[in-house]
């Protein structure tokens, strides 16, 4: 006999230590999450398949935790930012995003464009940060999305900058949201070893015309990607003469070094 335990089955180990209450909350929350408009709570029983009193009795827990909203009318439900805010809690995002703000905000201010920063979760792109440019329109991305991993700048910048493992990991998590553009691995494969070689991706948008993606890894100490900076650069074809595509990947590029390189010191870096 070796002495080291063996670890149970995964289904094993899985039914020895369920919580079915824990499930049930969890379970309310992912199908929420799907419903931007909210749900009756007839509806929710309808979807879980469970009853009336116990799908009641988590909901009111939920609400008085403030995990979900009930409309003032008291007959829909709807997830709370709560999650959201736990999330940004947790002290390296909280820490990239608060040093990352000041630095977008002025490459917003100089670019004339807006930007937004997005990391790795669960198979695709959480956007954690977002910065509008300062003219009247411009094109932004909401703060909280998440986006496509394969389909996207922030995603490929991300991919082409994981450690290879990593990489494997966040391609088999990934899942097609919405409209996904599909992309066979052979193409992803060139695509992204030409991120590699440039340092940077750029193109047209395969979500919107007339939008340019760049996007810059923001690189840790293992030179792998910690978040991607992004700009929807957007040319302006009125009178007014601001910077154009290459200046602007120049002034992106700028702001992912500076991040990458005050990762866990000064937040007094500026774009120069």
């Amino acid at each position: 006999m070796s002495g080291v335990a063996e670890h149970p089955p995964i289904g094993l180990a899985d039914d020895r230590y369920r919580a079915p209450a824990l499930d049930k909350g969890l379970d309310i929350l992912e199908l929420l999450a799907k419903q931007p408009q909210g749900l009756t709570r007839a509806e929710i029983v309808k979807e879980m398949d469970r009853s009336a009193s116990e799908i009641y009795r988590m909901l009111e827990r939920l609400v008085a935790r403030q995990y979900v909203l009930r409309s003032s009318s008291g007959d829909r439900y709807s997830l709370s930012l709560k999650l959201f805010a736990l999330a940004h809690i947790h002290p390296p995002l909280n820490r990239l995003v608060t040093q990352a703000l000041p630095i977008m905000d002025e490459f917003a201010s100089k670019a004339e464009q807006s930007c937004h920063m997005g990391v790795h979760d669960r198979g695709n792109v959480l956007i954690t940060a977002q910065v509008n440019g300062p003219g009247p329109w411009g094109m932004s991305t909401r703060l909280g999305s998440r986006v496509g991993l394969l389909d996207t700048a922030s995603g490929r910048a991300l991919i082409a900058f994981a450690e290879p493992e990593q990489a494997r990991q966040m391609l088999a998590q990934h899942t097609a949201l919405d409209g996904e553009v599909p992309i066979s691995p052979d193409e992803l494969a060139r695509a992204l070893q030409s991120v590699r070689e440039l340092g940077y991706v750029e193109g047209d948008s395969l979500q919107s015309f007339g939008v340019v993606d760049i996007s810059c890894p923001i690189l840790g100490p293992d030179n792998t990607a910690l978040a991607a900076l992004t700009c929807p650069y957007i040319r302006r074809i009125d009178r007014h003469i601001g910077p154009n595509q290459q200046q602007v990947r120049g002034m992106l590029l700028h702001a992912a070094q500076v991040l990458s390189l005050t990762q866990g010191m000064t937040r007094d870096a500026r774009i120069k």
